[in-house]
């Protein structure tokens, strides 16, 4: 059934507390997270009631230490329900919450809790509190480190609290008081300061208002098509706004959220947690599609057949919908047939569950959405910024089309500059960067207009497809404006391709550095004989070039011949620790190229 898409759904909301409240006060009893304690399924959770009054004692905790409105409250930590109950405490007293990722680097780490001012910080574990402990003199802005998970050592002395002590803290405060401050924040106040991934330069971080998170939300529910009954599973790193605007979404249907332990248990969790729906990057969504590709490769014989046969009845269907034509009869009855004998698999992995996806954060393939929807679950692919709370366009259940971001959102403004740049305007863009006048000003124009600095197309049925990055355009030698990520999404779509840079600004052809897919490249050095002591060799192997060429030369044939890539290098994996992607998994194309400026120089030599 199609939901109802219209701004007088909208409830102008004074702040995040009453937003919550209200969801509390329509089924207090209806479970709210859950979160998974080991590998046989116990899970423990609270409901909304309980929630909510665990959330205003941390709320009262804070206000003991001493935090105020528009005071800083920073959270280093994966996705965990103290994670949200934290961000609500603060949020609910007119505190900004700093979420910082679990896997950043101990420079910028620093850099956002100098920057920000924060002055108290949650973190998971040890870990994270040891690098805290080591540049202690050089955040003196931080009053109190509060560990979620862990004991209190003796040498760690008066500057750390267990998250347990700190919940005692405001036992002795008056209800009054909390509602006094809850009272007196307002929907233009900031609830959180969002630090983009810095690709290309300085973190800067995007303020983020009460009002943006509260129309936001609101926003995306009037797209979705979301059951009362629903469950859904949050894996996302929740110091991304994508993955804070989905638990805000989640809580205007009071759905039920369990929480995934660790990226390494998503396998194992999703069995566990069984979810109607999730949010997820296209990153995950490529892994289950190589790993069910090589699988049934691997199989080969009967067992391949079958799959190709399946994936065949289910593109035929896939194509029936797209069309919105009835499906045959006959074909139906195939299709249910390859279900459970092939997709049903699929299926039982998510979680046995699952009616659909969504997608963002990064470009999907087509490709992919086609596999998923062929398998009998629909990916919606939305399109969204930090600046403008991770969303402007998504795809809908009942209409969408593979390859674009979707439709606009309720109350969102949407167009194509002169020079093809996505520009939006509404309540979901933020308020400015942080102590950044300068670059607000390149942002956001003088009629508010947001400058994404992505390029798009819109169609004559109101969907936008994203064409490319403005900064990242390769404008080739002869005058051909060329957008890599397209040739990197192909690229990708390889089972034994990880990564893929492309390269070619200014240059007279495209080159590009790939990684390997170590998995499948061990299993085809295996069946190869070919010998090895770290899977790092087998980018040397002739072998393995000659494989990668393969992969490479089918990608070509579907490009334009000034698109195709006339030479590549295989490098090791760009990884967070070795700081070559983002937390978000986006590329530093910069570092990449001065860290391997004599691999790729080599390319263009005597071009």
């Amino acid at each position: 059934m199609a939901v109802e898409e219209s701004l007088d759904k909208i409830i102008d909301y004074r702040n995040l507390h009453d937003m919550v409240r209200a969801t509390v006060e329509r089924c207090p009893d209806k479970v709210a997270y859950r979160w998974i304690l080991n590998d046989n399924g116990t899970t423990d959770a609270v409901t909304w009631a309980e929630h909510f009054e665990k959330v205003k004692r941390a709320s009262k905790s804070l206000m003991k230490l001493g935090v105020g409105k528009e005071d800083k409250v920073g959270i280093i930590s994966y996705t965990c329900y103290p994670w949200v109950l934290s961000d609500m405490a603060a949020c609910f007293i007119g505190a900004v919450t700093v979420g910082i990722y679990h896997t950043s680097i101990t420079d910028d780490i620093k850099y956002i809790l100098k920057h920000s001012e924060s002055k108290i910080v949650f973190v998971e574990k040890r870990e994270h509190l040891h690098k805290l402990l080591e540049m202690k003199d050089s955040i003196p802005n931080v009053r109190k480190v509060v560990l979620f998970n862990g004991e209190r050592r003796e040498d760690d002395g008066d500057w750390v609290l267990t998250f347990d002590d700190f919940l005692k803290l405001g036992d002795d405060l008056e209800d009054e008081l909390f509602y006094k401050k809850v009272e007196a924040v307002a929907p233009d106040d900031l609830a959180a300061i969002v630090y983009t991934s810095g690709t290309t330069g300085i973190p800067k971080g995007a303020m983020l208002t009460h009002d943006n998170m509260i129309f936001s939300s609101q926003s995306v529910a009037a797209c979705a098509e979301v059951e009362d009954t629903d469950e859904t599973f949050l894996f996302l790193p929740l110091a991304h706004i994508f993955a804070r605007l989905t638990v805000y979404l989640n809580l205007l249907y009071a759905t039920s959220t369990t929480f995934c332990r660790s990226m390494e248990t998503i396998v194992d969790d999703l069995k566990i947690a069984r979810p109607h729906w999730f949010a997820s990057v296209p990153r995950v969504f490529e892994k289950v599609h190589t790993r069910v590709l090589s699988t049934a490769e691997a199989k080969g014989g009967v067992v391949l057949k079958l799959f190709n046969w399946a994936l065949k009845s289910g593109e035929k269907v896939s194509d029936h919908i797209v069309a919105k034509e009835p499906v045959p009869p006959l074909l139906k009855m195939q299709y249910n047939l390859a279900m459970k004998l092939v997709f049903a698999k699929l299926h039982k992995a998510l979680g046995g569950r699952v009616r659909f996806c969504v997608s963002g954060a990064a470009p999907l393939s087509p490709e992919i959405s086609k596999f998923f929807h062929s398998a009998g679950i629909l990916i919606c692919e939305g399109y969204g910024m930090t600046e403008n709370m991770s969303f402007t366009n998504v795809n809908r259940l009942d209409r969408f089309k593979f390859g674009s971001v979707g439709l606009p959102g309720v109350g969102i403004t949407l167009k194509i500059a002169e020079d093809g740049e996505i520009v939006c305007r509404g309540r979901n863009v933020m308020r400015g960067y942080y102590k950044m006048e300068e670059e607000t000003a390149q942002a956001i124009d003088a009629n508010g207009w947001l400058h994404s600095g992505d390029l798009g197309v819109i169609d004559e049925d109101g969907f936008l497809t994203i064409t490319g990055r403005k900064k990242e355009l390769i404008i080739t030698s002869s005058g051909k404006n060329i957008s890599p990520s397209r040739i990197e999404g192909l690229l990708s779509t390889s089972k034994y391709i990880n990564q893929a840079f492309v390269l070619g600004d200014r240059r007279n052809y495209l080159t590009a550095l790939i990684t390997l897919d170590t998995d499948n490249l061990m299993d085809f050095a295996s069946n190869r004989g070919i010998t090895f002591k770290d899977p790092g060799e087998l980018n040397h192997h002739q072998e393995v070039i000659d494989l990668i060429q393969g992969e490479v030369d089918k990608v070509n044939r579907e490009l334009a011949r000034f698109e195709t890539i006339k030479k590549f290098t295989l490098v090791p994996e760009f990884t967070v620790e070795n700081e070559l992607i983002t937390p978000t998994l986006k590329l530093k194309k910069n570092r990449i190229q001065e860290r391997f400026k004599e691999s790729i120089d080599a390319m263009y030599k005597g071009a």
